[in-house]
């Protein structure tokens, strides 16, 4: 891997990540939460993340191994690494409060409730473990950022994209509970934005660990790993939560939109 690369692929994964501090300054200049907007970048995330791990990751994945170990082979582990991602993020998912998920809907006008309260200990705890409840999610999304942009840098892009229209929320999920614990803006903001920095910590570790592993038998476990990611925050968090945000129908169109600009991208650099 060269250095330009590296600087490219954590460039990428350093802005996906920060994006969460722009659900932190929706909250910190707006008095409402802009439903239509979310509901359809939700959306729209669902949509390039779902098109992108089915039809590019995945046969991407499936090439390297089967070059690698043989068809057989090859397609068996495609699968079984698919499913192992997929089964990796419902577990970190698992482990985190309900009350704390950054994937459990908060709106802006929820500040507006209490804005003279200033926390106790017991909302300083909960507004530092939705914090860390982010951090935690963000840190394999920032492997999966890093690992695309490596591999092919516009589908790089793509992935970058998805994961910072989905970090927005997930900035809102932040600053309305830290405001809670602080009764301070400006604080909340701050942390919604250090939340995103488990994204680019993710693509250090990831890269670090792994750097001797390099390889393409390596790359392909990982790229359907990947893909198994992908699509269990696609189907899990991203749909469901635009839903919610918004209309029914919005989310739909969103989807829709997604995967044909990613379908017309794709073709259009192939």
């Amino acid at each position: 891997m060269t250095t330009e690369t590296f600087l490219f692929a954590f460039g990428l994964t350093l802005a996906a990540g920060l994006a969460t501090g722009i659900g932190g300054l929706m909250s910190f200049f707006t008095r409402t939460t802009n439903k239509r907007f979310l509901a359809l970048s939700l959306g729209f995330s669902a949509g390039v993340m779902l098109y992108i791990s089915m039809i590019e990751i995945y046969g991407k994945a499936e090439e390297s191994l089967v070059d690698f170990l043989g068809k057989e082979s090859g397609q068996w582990l495609t699968a079984g690494s698919f499913f192992a991602g997929f089964i990796l993020i419902a577990a970190i998912d698992r482990l985190i409060p309900s009350g704390e998920n950054p994937h459990e809907i908060r709106l802006v006008e929820e500040m507006q409730i209490h804005p003279d309260k200033v926390a106790d200990d017991k909302l300083m705890r909960m507004g530092l473990v939705t914090a860390l409840a982010v951090a935690i999610h963000n840190f394999p999304e920032g492997l999966v950022t890093f690992i695309a942009a490596v591999e092919d840098p516009s589908l790089g892009i793509a992935v970058a994209l998805a994961i910072a229209l989905h970090n927005i929320p997930e900035g809102i999920a932040v600053s309305v509970p830290i405001y809670y614990a602080t009764g301070d803006r400006r604080k909340a903001l701050l942390y919604s934005f250090l939340a995103g920095l488990a994204e680019p910590l993710g693509a250090l570790a990831g890269y670090f660990l792994l750097i001797r592993l390099f390889g393409e038998a390596l790359f392909g476990i990982l790229f359907a790993s990947v893909a198994g990611i992908m699509v269990f925050i696609s189907l899990d968090e991203l749909l469901p939560a635009a839903r919610e945000y918004g209309e029914p129908h919005l989310s739909l169109y969103g989807l829709l939109a997604g995967m044909m600009v990613m379908a017309v991208s794709m073709l259009m650099i192939s």
